[in-house]
């Protein structure tokens, strides 16, 4: 019976279930990747990105696995088994795997690193048609006007006792772009890459519940139902385009030209989202490029940074009072980004004759082309001829570069 009851012990340990008696705040993160992989799947919220983001929620919590990413504190420094804290910057790839376990490999080899929110950059540039911009560059404005949330949750994250580099990182959510968060994150303040990364990817997956929200405080049924085509047949735009394909093809050289004198700090975003956008462009030539780039390039960067995103979000990392402050300031940037696109477009709208439908400043912000669908779908539900995707893509399209532009402003000023 002895034997029995020793065998039945071992079995016993072998499991987590007296980890999870013993610290039950693991239901949580349960409970967070369930949501998670509900949005993605159910609600079809993001799936390529919060399928595996919940996944690596869920598998980095389950105790003894050891596919929880361990943070580094703001030194640099992380604990081995025994305690002893050592520099993780000056451990090699392989020791950092067989001490913390292949999540920690791949979260060092590819977030940590910064090599992949430039990748998933390109992929972005190859699948994103400038056109719509291109041909609607004053709707461009918006897209600026939208990058107000960033530097108003700035401010007040510096307020509420956050350092300069976290309220940067902090603030960079109102973007509403995942990779330019995380490389934000990385330069300011990586210690705070894991709460950062889920809140920017959770609020870019709700941009179907947000912007409504905003939409519906902000704006009137009226504003809703401005028809854009109608603006454009009483009020006709002067400059026209004779060769969009020569204009697609300079553009994105130009702009990574003008970004890399004035911002330089910005080129490792928007020179990839630039060159990705290139290769499509140029056409048949760069197919092979273009194909690579924008398909199993892509799809593989967004495997592993979802799930080293995910990995991110143990107990130790998400159940604290600064993580819970830096999911409500992000709310606040991300809202607060919307609500700035909306009340520059009613500005506008108070001095010029050829009105613009609020939508448009609502998709200033980076999440594309979800922001501009979403819009979309709003104008239609007022007036089922009222289609204004196209112009929300200029503002969208827009919003991207501009989010990329201020992540390097801010590297620049507080790096």
């Amino acid at each position: 019976m002895e034997g029995l009851s020793d065998i039945l012990q071992k079995l016993y340990d072998m499991t987590a279930l007296s980890n999870l008696i013993a610290e039950p705040s693991f239901l949580i993160m349960y409970l967070l990747a369930f949501v998670l992989l509900y949005l993605g799947i159910v609600k079809h919220y993001e799936p390529l990105l919060l399928v595996p983001i919940g996944f690596g929620v869920l598998i980095a919590n389950f105790p003894g696995g050891d596919m929880g990413v361990i943070q580094a504190n703001a030194e640099g420094l992380v604990p081995l088994a025994d305690g002893t804290m050592v520099d993780i910057w000056k451990m090699p790839l392989h020791d950092i795997a067989h001490e913390f376990g292949i999540m920690n490999y791949l979260y060092y080899a590819l977030i940590k690193s910064g090599l992949l929110p430039p990748i998933i950059f390109m992929g972005v540039g190859a699948m994103t048609d400038f056109g719509p911009m291109l041909r609607n560059l004053k709707l461009a404005i918006f897209g600026a006007a939208a990058q107000f949330g960033i530097f108003a949750v700035l401010l007040a994250a510096l307020a509420f006792g956050f350092t300069p580099q976290e309220a940067g990182s902090l603030g960079i959510i109102g973007g509403a772009d995942g990779p330019t968060a995380i490389f934000t994150t990385i330069k300011l303040a990586p210690h705070l890459l894991g709460p950062i990364a889920i809140a920017a990817y959770s609020y870019m997956a709700l941009v179907p519940v947000i912007i409504p929200l905003v939409v519906k405080l902000l704006c009137t049924k009226k504003e809703l139902m401005i028809n854009m085509k109608e603006q454009d047949r009483l009020y006709p735009d002067k400059m026209e385009i004779k060769n969009l394909r020569v204009v697609k093809i300079v553009f994105p050289i130009a702009v990574t030209t003008i970004v890399a004198i004035f911002v330089p700090t910005a080129v490792p975003l928007i020179g990839m989202l630039m060159f990705g956008n290139l290769l499509r462009e140029i056409g048949s030539d760069t197919s092979r490029l273009f194909t690579t780039v924008s398909n199993g390039l892509m799809n593989a960067a967004t495997v592993f940074l979802g799930l080293c995103v995910g990995a991110t979000m143990t107990v130790d990392a998400f159940l604290n009072f600064q993580t819970l402050g830096i999911i409500v300031g992000g709310f606040l940037a991300f809202a607060l980004s919307i609500s700035a696109g909306i009340l520059m477009v009613k500005i506008w709208n108070i001095f010029a004759k050829k009105k613009i439908n609020p939508l448009v400043g609502a998709t200033g912000l980076s999440a594309v082309p979800m922001a501009s669908r979403v819009c979309n779908g709003i104008s239609t539900k007022y007036d089922p001829k009222n289609h204004v995707l196209n112009y929300c893509m200029a503002s969208n399209i827009s919003g991207v570069i501009g989010s990329a532009v201020a992540a390097g402003v801010l590297i620049s000023f507080l790096g």
